[in-house]
This record gives structure tokens, C-alpha cells and sequence, in this order.
């Protein structure tokens, strides 16, 4: 449960401290003092949307601070998976959800047990902590796609959800893929022709990298044959001499002779010989070189002239696929790839098709199951919702209509599913199945049902869209018998009550009391009200008041002992001037509500007349029932 409460410099509250109670926390106080405005920081605490002008002015920063004792809950899984999922656990059996709210140009803060964390990731946090009801879920009423949450809230579908939403995120996604390879598909076989010429025309090319360096060394020595050969010539001729003069090979030939004749008598000139050894073997293997290279070297204008139109084959290569022979090549095999992804498209095209029919049978299956469940548990909330109407004194029928809608493109479902929805009722009717046979339904991530409560506010009258029909009276009534029922499943401890007994008459108000009592079997509840009625049903009666202090507004909430209960009532009936009139009236309620709560509690003949009035230890044994159920 919610134990502990703290606000500082929110709207007008400087400073709060409130401390839970478990059973039926009920706050009143006049109209403005600051009620609601603690709700709206409970919700600011559960990662509600914040806004600067929600702190106090003249502050920088708010801050609402929950501490919740988590030793009374019998069920901790989901919280715990939720906890775990985001590195986090309970410390010391509770846990501390902080929310610092910025103003203008500053940056808020929200933290679990003391750690930084995304809003994202506290308002996954608070949603198994806490259930907020105000007059702004009255309104959710009006739109028939909450009604199917409600519906699968209630069954407790949250595991098929999940499981159908994900193959459908996965249909969804393997259409957008076959629509993306269609589209490249019909653009490669537009480029097809293309691409297989450019392909043919680079492999006839036969390209080899580093052609084009050995392509521009031979053009460049075809192009100087005559430089060439009279370079070498000549350098051939002075080394190996001709008629009017001796070579230089001779010459250092010579010149070894005359020094290995002197050698011996002086031994220091024995490197030098070496040396023009080593010399003349060089001059003569650079004299054979050369003559070969003159051998060779000739004019060739034809090579010259392949060479040529070669060299143009590849720049104009190059200026149609890139800037170089390996780029070229590279461009080829992309092309060939692309070439063969669309000589593959068929075959790619069929097996995401054969995947996609079979995503879309098994998303029917498990459509037709929870649909099928769906009319099941509908038929359990109209009979409940209908009991807790009855309570509050509205004698309507509640009609949960199931609807579906035939689509060539949406999922197989069997024939005889579709044949006996369609008439929008709850009750599943006995319709043979026809083997082999399906009709394909409209579908979505929640299935295939579209959901609406109707209401027949009276006899005789054909049940109707509760927006059409319902009173501002009827809707508060509506909204507080659906919650009622739904409470019964729901495993957050704490449900938070924000006026829902607005429009509700002095005559049905007792009634709303005692279901709001009878909630606190399994949850601690928190309710604003300003009827005395719900008011006297109280296991501790907190009252705000806003004064003025040093210029500055403030709010108080305080715990009512027993004995100021009476007179809080007793102002709440009949104001100032409802005098010993209004405190008899006060004590006959609380009495009244005490000697009700006791007969609830012992389960005595007479105190069981809506499912909410059950003794404790029978609402205890209904809720293991419908754990088992939900698995």
C-alpha cells in the first residue's frame, strides 16, 4: 500500500506530509482547499505528464516523494519482472518513488529507492502500484476503443495480448518487406537489359588491376623507339668502343691488368685490382644488356596502335563506372548481384508469402481463441456489472456487444466463429463448424472483435451506446459499478478514487460507500468524496483545509480522531447552520455505516446482496479462483 506521502512546493501546497492508513482512506474538505490537488501530485509521482507551473511559485523545484510497503501483497510477480527488467528491487519490503518537477528552464528528476530512472520507467513502475479513478475516466466511457481494453482488463488477456500483438508487429513488418522488394524488383527489371549490358561489356573488357600502369610504360617506349635506341647506342658505344676509339669495358680491363702486375710488390694495391674486377664484370654484363635491348627494340606501330585503343577502352570504361579498373570490377559484380536478386524475386516473393500465410493462420487461431474467450467473460461482466447497477439503483441492462467485420485481406477464422458473432451478443451460440471452410475477418494488434458497452437504461428499450444514452448520473454510476467489478481482478494494491461518486443521488450514495468499503478486501483505497455517505464508510477520515500564512497559502490535511468525525459529517450536510440537527444526522450515518461494515465483515443473512458485500474471506477465495483462471 501507499504508506507514506510527500509534497513540497506543488501548486499550492508548500509542504505535506500524509500518512496511509490500509482500509478506506476517505479525503474531504470544502471545495478548492487542495483535494484534487494531491491526486494530481500522486499522479506526477506515477510519471504523469508535469508541466513548470506546477511548481509553487517563487520555488525552483517541486517534489513528491510516495513510500510504499509492499509486505501485504500476496502477489509480487509482475512488479518484481517489471523491477528486474530495469536492474531494480524492493529494499526493506517497500519501495521510494521520487518525482522532481523543474521549473522554468530546469530538468526534472524521477527516482526508484534513491536511483535515477526515465519517467518512462516509473510510469511502468507505478502502474503495478497504483490505479487512478477520476471523473475523467467517466468520460473514457464515451469511446468504445477503451471498451475493449476494459474487456480484456477484466479477463485478464494481457499474456494473449502480447502474444497476438507480436505476431501481428511481425505480419505487419513482413508486408512492409515484400512491399520494399516488390518495388526493387520492378525497378531491376526496368534496368535489367541495362544492367546485363553493362555487365557483358565490362567481362568482354576482360580487365586485369594493374593494367593500366603496364599499358602506360609500353605506350610510352613505343612512342620513343628512336630516343631509345640512340640513348643505347650510344651508351653501348662507350662502353664497348667502336673503330676510332677503346670502350670503357677495355679501358678498366686494361687498367686491372697493369695493377695485378705490380701487385706483389706492394700488397695494398690488391683491394684496387678487386675493385676493377668487380667493375669490368658489371661494364660487360651492362655491354650484353644493352645489346640485347637494342636487338629487341624496334618500331611496332600496330602494338603501338592496340596499346592505344586499349588505353581508350578503359578510360571510357572508367568514365562510365568508376575511376579506376578495381572500381569497374567492383561495379560488375554489384550489377551481377542485382541481376541475380531479380532472377531470384520469385522465389524470395513466394517463400515471404508462404511465411505471411502462415503468420495470418496463426494469428486467426489465436483471434478465434481469445475472441472465444472474449464472449465468455463479456457474458460474466454484464451479469456483474448489471448486479452493481442494481445496487446503485439503476435497474438497466448492460449488453457487452462483440462485433466483427469481413475483410478479403484480413485473417481465417472458422466459419462457423464468424457465423455466430455477427450478431453482436455476448452468449456464444451452438453453430456447427464447416470443415475446410473460413471467413477472413478484419483484424488488428487486439484481434478481431470490435467491442462496445450498451446500456438500456429501462425496461423494453433496446440497448443503445452509452454516450448516446447515459445521463452525467448514469455515466458516474456506470463508471463506478465497471470499476467495482474490474477492482475484483486487478492487482494493484492501492486504487485511488477521485469524486466518482459526482452526479450520484443522496439515495444511492450509501451504496457507493459500501462498495468502496468493500474494495479494501483486497486493496487499500483512497477516495475524494464530498458525500457524507461514502464518507461514513471511512476506516480513517483525512481533511484538507487551505489557509493563509505570512502572505502565503497553505494546505493542511488532517487525520480526523473518532470523535471529530461527527462534526466533519455534520458540516457536510448541512454547513454552518445545520446545527444539532445535522450532528444527529452525522452520528446516524456513522452509526448506520458501523453496524453495516460489521454485518459485512460476518457475513451475516442480509449482507450479501451484491457480489461486493461478501465477507472478506469469501472475496479472498474469489480472487484465488480467478488467478487460477488467468493462469
Amino acid at each position: 500500500m501507499l504508506a507514506q506521502l510527500t509534497v513540497r512546493d506543488f501548486a499550492i501546497i508548500d509542504r505535506l506530509t500524509i500518512e496511509w492508513s490500509d482500509g478506506l482512506n476517505v479525503v474531504t474538505g470544502e471545495t478548492g482547499a487542495g483535494k484534487s490537488i494531491i491526486i494530481d501530485a500522486v499522479g506526477a509521482m506515477l510519471g504523469g505528464r508535469v508541466t513548470p507551473d506546477m511548481v509553487r511559485t517563487g520555488c525552483a523545484r517541486a517534489t513528491v516523494e510516495g513510500v510504499f510497503d509492499l509486505t501485504g501483497m500476496d502477489d509480487l510477480g509482475d512488479l518484481r519482472s517489471a523491477l528486474d527488467e530495469h536492474g531494480l528491487g524492493i529494499e526493506d519490503g517497500g519501495l521510494i518513488l521520487t518525482r522532481d518537477v523543474a521549473g522554468s528552464g530546469g530538468r526534472g528528476v524521477a527516482r526508484i529507492n534513491g536511483r535515477a530512472v526515465p519517467t518512462a520507467v516509473l510510469q511502468s513502475i507505478g502502474e503495478h502500484l497504483i490505479d487512478i479513478h477520476g471523473q475523467s475516466e467517466h468520460l473514457s466511457l464515451l469511446r468504445p476503443r477503451e471498451h475493449l481494453e476494459l474487456l480484456d482488463r477484466y479477463a485478464g488477456h494481457s499474456t494473449e495480448r502480447a502474444q497476438l500483438a507480436r505476431l501481428v508487429g511481425e505480419l505487419r513488418g513482413l508486408e512492409r518487406e515484400q512491399v520494399r522488394i516488390r518495388e526493387e524488383a520492378r525497378q531491376a527489371q526496368r534496368e535489367q537489359q541495362l544492367l546485363r549490358h553493362e555487365v557483358d561489356e565490362i567481362d568482354a573488357a576482360a580487365l586485369a588491376v594493374g593494367e593500366e600502369d603496364d599499358l602506360a610504360q609500353r605506350r610510352t617506349r613505343l612512342r620513343n623507339v628512336e630516343r631509345l635506341r640512340a640513348g643505347v647506342t650510344a651508351a653501348y658505344a662507350a662502353l664497348s668502343g667502336d673503330e676510332d676509339r677503346v670502350g670503357a669495358a677495355d679501358l678498366v680491363g686494361k687498367g686491372s691488368a697493369a695493377l695485378g702486375g705490380v701487385v706483389g710488390s706492394d700488397p695494398a694495391l690488391n683491394e684496387h685490382v678487386e675493385a676493377l674486377d668487380a667493375a669490368a664484370v658489371q661494364l660487360d654484363d651492362a655491354v650484353r644488356a644493352l645489346r640485347k635491348y637494342l636487338d629487341g627494340i624496334e618500331d611496332d606501330p600496330e602494338q603501338l596502335e592496340i596499346i592505344e585503343e586499349r588505353t581508350l577502352l578503359i578510360g571510357d570504361l572508367k568514365r562510365k563506372y568508376g575511376d579506376s579498373v578495381g572500381e569497374i570490377l567492383a561495379y560488375a559484380d554489384g550489377a551481377r548481384a542485382r541481376l541475380e536478386a531479380v532472377e531470384r524475386q520469385d522465389e524470395l516473393i513466394g517463400a515471404l508469402d508462404e511465411r505471411r500465410r502462415a503468420l495470418r493462420h496463426d494469428i486467426g487461431l489465436l483471434a478465434d481463441a481469445l475472441s472465444r474467450r472474449r464472449r465468455e467473460v463479456a457474458a460474466e461482466l454484464e451479469r456483474g456489472v448489471e448486479a452493481e447497477l442494481g445496487d446503485l439503483n439503476m435497474r438497466a441492462r448492460f449488453v457487452v456487444s462483440l462485433q466483427q467485420a469481413e475483410d478479403p485481406g484480413g485473417v481465417p477464422v472458422p466459419t462457423h466463429l464468424a457465423a455466430s458473432r455477427r450478431n453482436g451478443t455476448a452468449a456464444p451460440e451452438a453453430v456447427e463448424h464447416v470443415p475446410g471452410r473460413a471467413t477472413t475477418l478484419a483484424f488488428d494488434a487486439t484481434g478481431i472483435d470490435r467491442v462496445e458497452f450498451l446500456i438500456a437504461p429501462n425496461p423494453g428499450e433496446e440497448p443503445r451506446g452509452i454516450g448516446r444514452i447515459a445521463s452525467g448520473g448514469e455515466l458516474a454510476r456506470i463508471a463506478l459499478a465497471l470499476k467495482t467489478v474490474l477492482s475484483r481482478v486487478d492487482r494493484r494494491g492501492t486504487l485511488i478514487f477521485d469524486e466518482v461518486d459526482t452526479g450520484v443521488g443522496g439515495r444511492s450514495a450509501p451504496v457507493v460507500g459500501e462498495k468502496l468499503w468493500g474494495l479494501t478486501g483486497e486493496h487499500q483505497v483512497l477516495c475524494v468524496t464530498h458525500m457524507p455517505q461514502v464518507a461514513a464508510y471511512a476506516d480513517a477520515h483525512l481533511v484538507v483545509t487551505k489557509g493563509t500564512d505570512d502572505h502565503a497559502t497553505r494546505v493542511v490535511v488532517r487525520t480526523l480522531a473518532p470523535g471529530e468525525r461527527t462534526e466533519e459529517l455534520a458540516q457536510m450536510l448541512g454547513g454552518p447552520l445545520g446545527g444539532a440537527g445535522a450532528r444527529r444526522n452525522a452520528r446516524e450515518l456513522l452509526d448506520g455505516a458501523r453496524v453495516r461494515k460489521q454485518a459485512l465483515r460476518d457475513g451475516r443473512p442480509g449482507a450479501q446482496s451484491s457480489p461486493d458485500t461478501e465477507p472478506k474471506t469469501a472475496r479472498a477465495g474469489k480472487k484465488a479462483a480467478l488467478r487460477a483462471r488467468r493462469g
